[in-house]
């Protein structure tokens, strides 16, 4: 029996492939329907999947999921360290996203008649309740609150920026709630500071929102174009890298992620990341200040269909950020 070991090909706008044929034909139907992140994720979690497995899509069963389940949780050399509580091995959440890639092949699989059954189970039977199947998830990932920022954080966080651009992105995520890739994805054309809002025209998932932000921001914005901008630069990315030899390009997720990093480091700050920006701005919407931007808009503001998650974090928190740092 054959067996399948993947090996990614990925060439500049390329749909990217794992060698099999079933397995490289699911991808270009996730490429046809879903954003260019989602495929990216989805082709690592299957290249991770079946390099452990070793074996080709219908050759899979139920007992190598299992197995496949308990491999991340096996990490002698200690290469692996979840960021939650720094312990070994991968967190719950990440082999629930992996299952989530491996069964949507197998999905697609049985619904083109490749395949008779999925192997990857829905759950595990426990027992019969009123005539009902009662089940248990294969990976129970625990809910927890997010980490954020307090406001002495978010001052000093600021105050080690050493730049209008960086000043700009960082408020854009405090203040605003946009993601990473929003930020980096903004276009001058989305800048509407007569309004005091941003445009957000592809945010996950592909959907649009308008945005207000913070004044300081627009500040930190006019000083940046006016002083620090590369000028003529062949995009109109907002942001661009400031020094060479790629001086005048699009700004990278690793540069936003180097500038941030720096930045906590000089602060003196245990931790500081993109998506806690977003979170902390989340917070800030439960409170008295935010009570102008109306209960039903907030979700879309920052990209969700329902704050009913956010309201339930730090009930108890304030903000009283310095004045130069907000409006």
């Amino acid at each position: 029996m054959n067996g399948f070991i993947p090996h990614l090909v990925h060439d500049p706008g390329e749909i990217p492939r794992l060698g099999d044929p079933l397995v490289d034909e699911y991808l270009r139907f996730v490429a046809a329907r879903a954003r260019h992140n989602t495929l990216l994720a989805q082709t690592f979690d299957l290249k991770v999947f079946f390099t452990i497995v070793g074996k080709t899509p219908t050759q899979v069963g139920t007992s190598d999921v299992f197995e496949f389940i308990q491999a991340p949780t096996a990490t002698p050399n200690g290469n692996v360290v979840r960021l939650a509580d720094g312990e070994s091995g991968l967190a719950a959440s990440t082999i629930k996203r992996r299952l989530a890639s491996i069964a949507g092949l197998f999905t697609y699989l049985g619904e083109r008649g490749l395949i008779d059954n999925s192997p990857v189970p829905r759950g595990l039977t426990t027992r019969a309740v009123r005539s009902q199947i009662r089940g248990v998830p294969l990976i129970r990932a625990p809910r927890r609150l997010p980490r954020i920022l307090g406001p002495d954080e978010a001052n000093a966080l600021l105050g080690a920026l050493r730049s209008e651009r960086d000043r700009a992105m960082i408020l854009l995520m405090l203040f605003g709630g946009l993601r990473r890739c929003e930020v980096l994805g903004l276009r001058m054309a989305d800048v509407r500071p007569g309004e005091r809002r941003v445009f957000v025209s592809a945010g996950k998932g592909g959907h649009q929102r308008i945005v207000p932000v913070t004044s300081a921001f627009f500040t930190s914005l006019g000083s940046y174009l006016d002083g620090e901008r590369p000028p003529g630069a062949a995009t109109d990315h907002v942001f661009l890298v400031l020094k060479r030899p790629r001086r005048g390009s699009p700004l990278t997720a690793a540069g936003l992620d180097e500038i941030l990093s720096g930045a906590r480091i000089r602060a003196g700050l245990p931790h500081a990341t993109c998506h806690e920006l977003r979170h902390t701005c989340f917070t800030r919407l439960r409170e008295p200040n935010a009570a102008s931007i109306p209960h039903c808009h907030r979700g879309r503001a920052v990209g969700r269909n329902s704050t009913s998650q956010n309201l339930r974090q730090n009930p108890r928190h304030r903000w009283s950020l310095r004045r130069d740092h907000s409006d």
